[in-house]
């Protein structure tokens, strides 16, 4: 990677374990736990893939997003699920404590460490969705989310999906689909903290389709990703 950008990859939702000591809130759920709604198949092996690339650091979660939601904001209300909303203040704040707050800190260090060298940092969260929601088909194939007031975003959004267009012309990409880059969530958290010159934070949402094709077709999906983000962050150095 050309020296100046730091590539940081995250990915909030990698998986749908559930802590020991929390299993017997799970009991019977493990329908949901195993669909969308507990974690995003393929996200995790495409955050890897971004990592090893570029040595990059990653953040990454395994633990349901059931249990905590790692992607909101505290007192949003859906930072707990109909499992755990219930709970104790207590033991939401034990969980807070346990795997949110650490997950948290840990991108948050990232970041003001490469911004306190002046380097510009890349962040790039790995997220999937399901290919139909509530009875209607989604039509991307990809999803860069960003924020479309900050125009170093707008302008490397437009950017990336030149250069997946260039590597795969097939494939449906749009911006801010099928959820808005700029609602509540990490990047947008991050975004009040550092300005727009240090810090570019993009959600990439990948339909599951593709996760489920097949391994072959999976695999030379992320590679397809993988060259973009070279493309895109090499570009961005300059």
């Amino acid at each position: 990677m050309v020296a100046g950008a730091f590539l940081l990859v995250t990915c909030e939702h990698g998986g749908n374990r559930v802590p020991r000591e929390y299993r017997r809130l799970f009991a019977g759920w493990d329908s949901v736990l195993a669909s969308h709604r507990g974690y995003d198949p393929g996200a995790l092996a495409l955050a890897r893939d971004l990592a090893r690339a570029f040595d990059a650091p990653l953040v990454a979660s395994t633990v349901t997003r059931l249990l905590v939601e790692l992607n909101r904001s505290p007192g949003h209300p859906q930072l707990h699920s109909e499992i755990t909303r219930d709970l104790a203040p207590s033991e939401k704040a034990k969980i807070a404590a346990r795997y949110y707050e650490p997950y948290r800190r840990e991108v948050e260090q990232c970041v003001a460490q490469a911004t306190a060298a002046r380097r510009r940092v890349i962040h790039i969260s790995a997220h999937s969705f399901v290919p139909v929601l509530n009875g209607r088909a989604r039509n991307a194939d990809i999803g860069l989310l960003y924020d479309p007031r900050r125009p170093a975003e707008r302008a490397l959004c437009a950017r990336w999906r030149q250069c997946l267009g260039a590597r795969a012309s097939r494939l449906r990409v749009r911006r801010n689909y099928p959820y808005r880059g700029y609602a509540d969530g990490l990047t947008t958290y991050l975004r009040r903290r550092y300005s727009r010159h240090g810090y570019i934070g993009f959600e990439i949402e990948v339909n599951q389709k593709h996760v489920l094709a097949g391994e072959r077709q999976w695999r030379m999906l992320r590679e397809v990703l993988v060259q973009s983000v070279g493309d895109l962050v090499h570009g961005a150095s300059r």
